[in-house]
């Protein structure tokens, strides 16, 4: 038997899927454990081994590879709980961090900060100045060298940092993407002073154009890189000792996973894995279910999460944000709020009740939880509502305290705001809902889709609790639930669908049409690069796949579009059929008629993606059909929940989800309590049960 695992460490718990490639499906879930989250990951690794009866070192020693996603790189980027770092750059171009461009007082705000001009600064430098150093060099525009690298300046400089403790340094030189000689050289220098030192190279880890964002994606590498290589590396170490014989896999925020030996010489990849996680089971189900244009959204302990998959594919982005910097990183387009089940209630100076974006985490937890959490959270206030079962979460595992859940709704929310025990979770649970119903709304129409042609996959812990709301807030009228063996572990299912994906890019700036030897030289060269990183992963592939693409651009724009290449070999009515493939996208993204081609098109950065398609991936199995549609063999009860503070608590149906079977149709109001989480079924919809186990809720 060989088994495949998906790992997905978050804020408050971490999940574990298991598939052993023939039908077989074991989800499991156990709480984070911060500061050491590899003990987490051990902790669910041995629930996983219980459900199969087997010891947990049986279990790894025919496990084919682990994919672990983690939220650890992003969250400390965004904390700032970074160690000290080192900048070296070219002689005069120190300052480019600290001016932050123009795009400084804009990037990562919202509409309502941005009009707040005399609020913006530019108080974000990555390191401080005593740690960002100048070396003699220059390239020019084509990678000529102009001014040879002074050696011993560069040796002075690197003394410096060392000597004072920084834990990596991060070189990022002018021009040095059309050339890395000089960066390689500061590397070897760098690694004579001090052989163990982490060094990050914008040539390696960004080479791109703008120097800006390739700056600062080179430093918040070089800050990630060291925890991420030794946690990984004490991760495997254990894993090892468990007798782990595949493999261990790291999710990047490209949607695919990478060696974890090769995951922190690019850090900066992983920093959105296990928001990718979601969207890549929602592609792998959407295969299942014959759906092409999805809206996934997990609801987890700290975040709210939301990513777009149209026709098939999800949608990608070329770079995000991070602390109002520009990160020049592939990934899976996912926007995140902290609206999560941990997410807590609090009232602002102004009489407002808000929700995040401070979560309770793992520890201490929602008051609920009674481990000390003061703070009312969405996770006490579904309790109070009677959403959540008393007897508590994983079937009974994570007992809750409804009293301590109303005394901190009391205190903090209800008696502020002059308001009822019961009418203030609700009050918590339609703020909840209309929140990650605005981010829905950001996501999709703002893209320029129409909800109503998508469906909605709801998970992680609290999304299914959640979900027909906020549906509902933007018109989507199919809502499916994952449930079957994944349950709220659908992330996690997501990371053992996984393949290997890489990819290596290069700018090289030049106007439209394009040479196409040239062109080509380019895309031949990143593919060798691709193929030769996926020779390194240790891992044998059913296949590979090449994608190639341009990120094009108007003249004299900033917007960039990417824009797919075909496959063979370009000529010049292939490069012209790249201009009207970037000018019909650009239209998609922008409106009809919204370019101008009279100014004249440019090719900026050529991208090469390369998927190793690994042996298999899970296949979620289907269950037995029922003889009929009733589904009251699987009502165990009844209690008053309340769903809409207008109405108040009603009897409301409690189902247990074990004994439900394919084509069981479920009226709402109702409760569906799954070990991992609890689905909502609202006045007005109906809940079916597909054939692998999902639940369908549509409105009647």
């Amino acid at each position: 038997m060989t088994y495949v695992i998906g790992v997905d460490v978050g804020g408050t718990f971490t999940d574990a899927v298991l598939d052993d490639g023939s039908g077989t499906v074991v989800a499991a879930k156990a709480p984070s454990t911060p500061p050491d989250y590899s003990q987490g990951v051990i902790d669910v690794l041995e629930v996983l081994a219980a459900q199969l009866g087997r010891p947990v070192s049986e279990m790894l020693a025919n496990t084919h590879h682990i994919a672990h996603g983690t939220t650890s790189s992003l969250n400390a980027l965004v904390m700032g709980n970074v160690p000290p770092v080192g900048f070296l750059t070219t002689k005069g171009h120190r300052d480019s961090i600290y001016i932050m461009n123009v795009e400084g007082r804009y990037l990562g705000r919202s509409p309502e900060q941005l009009q707040n001009v005399l609020s913006q600064s530019k108080s974000h430098g990555l390191v401080p100045k005593k740690h960002a150093l100048e070396v003699t060099e220059r390239l020019d525009r084509d990678g000529n060298i102009v001014v040879a690298l002074d050696e011993d300046s560069a040796r002075a400089s690197i003394k410096s940092l060392v000597d004072d403790g920084v834990s990596g340094i991060a070189v990022s030189l002018l021009w040095s993407f059309r050339n890395p000689v000089h960066e390689n050289r500061i590397r070897e220098l760098v690694h004579e002073y001090d052989p163990t030192m982490f060094v990050s190279l914008s040539s390696e880890v960004s080479p791109r154009i703008r120097e800006f964002a390739r700056n600062a994606t080179t430093i918040m590498s070089t800050q990630i890189g060291p925890g991420l290589r030794d946690y990984l590396g004490s991760l495997e170490s254990k894993l090892r000792a468990l007798d782990l014989a595949g493999p261990l896999l790291v999710m990047q925020s490209n949607g695919g996973a990478v060696a974890a030996a090769e995951a922190p010489k690019n850090a900066i990849s992983t920093v959105g894995s296990v928001l990718t996680g979601g969207v890549v089971g929602a592609v792998s189900l959407g295969k299942q279910l014959g759906h092409k244009n999805i809206i996934a959204t997990d609801v987890g302990g700290t975040t709210f999460l939301v990513g777009l998959v149209v026709d098939g594919e999800p949608v990608r982005a070329s770079s995000t944000i991070i602390n109002h910097h520009p990160i020049n990183v592939p990934t899976l387009e996912v926007h995140a709020i902290g609206s999560g089940g941990g997410a807590i209630a609090w009232v602002d100076g102004g009489g407002n009740l808000q929700i995040g974006p401070h979560s309770a985490q793992a520890v201490p937890g929602p008051a609920c939880y009674g481990n000390g959490g003061t703070e009312p959270t969405n996770a006490d206030a579904n309790l109070v509502l009677g959403i959540l079962p008393e007897r508590g979460l994983l079937g009974g595992r994570k007992p809750l305290d409804k009293k301590l859940a109303r005394e901190a709704i009391r205190r903090r929310i209800a008696e502020p705001l002059g308001l009822s025990i019961e009418d203030a979770a609700a009050a918590i649970y339609a703020v909840q809902n209309a929140q990650t119903g605005d981010l829905l709304r950001k996501t999709v129409v703002e893209a320029g889709h129409d909800p109503r042609g998508f469906v909605l996959y709801a998970f992680g812990g609290a999304g299914p609790a959640h979900c027909a709301g906020y549906a509902a807030e933007v018109g989507v009228k199919e809502v499916i639930v994952p449930l079957g063996q994944v349950a709220s572990a659908f992330s996690a299912y997501g990371l053992a669908s996984s393949n290997i994906v890489l990819a290596a890019e290069l700018s090289d700036p030049a106007a439209m049409p394009l040479d196409p030897a040239r062109a080509e030289s380019n895309f031949d060269g990143l593919e060798k690069r691709v193929r030769e990183a996926l020779a390194r992963q240790g891992l044998s592939f059913a296949e590979i796949e090449v994608e190639r693409e341009i990120d094009m651009r108007y003249t004299m724009q900033l917007a960039e579009v990417a824009t797919t290449i075909p496959e063979g070999t370009l000529d010049s009515a292939s490069i012209a059929h790249a201009s009207d493939l970037f000018e019909q996208r650009y239209a998609d993204l922008y409106g009809k008629d919204s370019g101008f081609r009279e100014a004249g098109i440019q090719a900026i950065t050529y991208r090469v993606r390369a998927t190793g398609v690994l042996p298999f991936s899970p296949t979620l199995p289907e269950l037995d059909r029922a003889e009929s549609s009733d589904a009251s063999v699987a009502l165990i009860g009844s209690r008053q929940v309340c769903l809409d503070g207008r109405i108040g608590y009603v009897d409301t149906d409690i189902y247990d989800y074990s004994k439900l079977a394919a084509g069981h149709v479920i009226t709402g109001p109702a409760i569906v309590e799954v070990p991992t989480t609890t689905v909502v079924v609202p006045h007005g919809t109906t809940g079916t049960v597909d054939r692998l186990g999902n639940l369908n809720i549509v409105a009647k």
